[in-house]
């Protein structure tokens, strides 16, 4: 049904059909995460990790009305190059992209739903969105929590996003029934720091550990994803008073200027790269790098699973 849709590229289609192991990209944070031309050149690299730790990387995004898994470096060109004029598109934006031609960034959401069609089971981001500061009075909520609710596709990330309420993330994700692993760690990462001071559900220590609980999960026929949250390198931690003393600014700031909904969070990223410096934007690349490392050698050991 789906399928008149959605173009795999070449490579993706190979992988998938030999059953290689294929790690899915969102396309957000090329055009609404960070500026020209770093974008381009972190997205390029988290491909090249993805292939040199013995994956196929399927960057995913909406280009004319397609869905897109597996895009060519032109295509990554374009996205970088046109920035926020691409429509950041979340599950709610799918139909109308689809069917007026149009292009789409695709965030966590809408990344897992397209991986999902294509058969593609671990995707790799920097980090995912959850419940914003204030939601109970703005019921700012990202669908990211309701996609990893439902979708059977498995998230590494460095946590959720910091400009975030992380104790309510999590709160949600516990009643919506998603499991929160943190890798080599029990406390979960805070995005640009290592530590929050709040627990995950469980610990894990190898890929092959995370492949047999997602593959576990799956053939227990339970619905939904599982969130995976690995720390930013302690090389690249950045000081939980510097940065939380930036996002409060930042936050400060977007209310002032009566920004909301999908506008917040590449504003928020923005303003605390300035704030910092550009620090937050090196320890960004640096902990996506990590995770796309990670979700390679995690769908491979997935691979091997389905092989015995």
């Amino acid at each position: 049904m789906y399928r008149q849709f959605l173009d795999l590229s070449p490579e993706v289609k190979a992988a998938l059909e030999a059953g290689k192991p294929v790690v899915a990209l969102e396309s957000t944070i090329i055009s609404h995460g960070m500026p020209y031309p770093q974008n381009v050149e972190t997205a390029m690299n988290v491909e090249r990790i993805i292939r040199e730790n013995g994956a196929v990387p399927a960057t995913v995004a909406i280009i004319g009305g397609r869905l897109k898994a597996g895009l060519t470096p032109d295509e990554i060109e374009y996205l970088g190059k046109q920035g926020t004029r691409v429509t950041k598109a979340s599950r709610r934006d799918l139909a109308m992209l689809v069917s007026r031609g149009a292009d789409g960034a695709t965030t966590v959401t809408t990344t897992m739903m397209i991986a999902h069609m294509a058969g593609i089971r671990v995707f790799a981001t920097g980090g995912i969105g959850g419940v914003h500061r204030g939601a109970e009075t703005t019921m700012d909520i990202s669908a990211d929590l309701e996609e990893l609710a439902n979708t059977p596709v498995m998230v590494i990330c460095a946590g959720a996003k910091a400009i975030l309420d992380l104790p309510l993330t999590l709160e949600y994700l516990e009643t919506h029934g998603v499991p929160v692993l943190g890798y080599g760690t029990e406390e979960l990462p805070a995005f640009y720091s290592r530590h929050s001071g709040l627990r995950v559900d469980y610990r894990v220590d190898t890929p092959e550990e995370l492949a047999r609980a997602f593959w576990v999960q799956k053939e227990l026929g339970l619905k939904g994803g599982m969130l995976v949250a690995n720390p930013i390198p302690e090389e690249y931690s950045m000081d939980g008073t510097g940065i939380n003393a930036a996002i409060d600014k930042a936050i400060e700031m977007m209310n002032e200027r009566g920004i909301h909904g999908k506008e917040s969070t590449p504003f928020l990223l923005a303003t605390v790269k300035d704030l910092t410096g550009g620090e937050s934007l090196e320890s960004n690349i640096r902990l996506v790098y990590n995770n796309a490392a990670l979700a390679a050698k995690t769908a491979a050991a997935l691979k091997e699973l389905d092989e015995k």
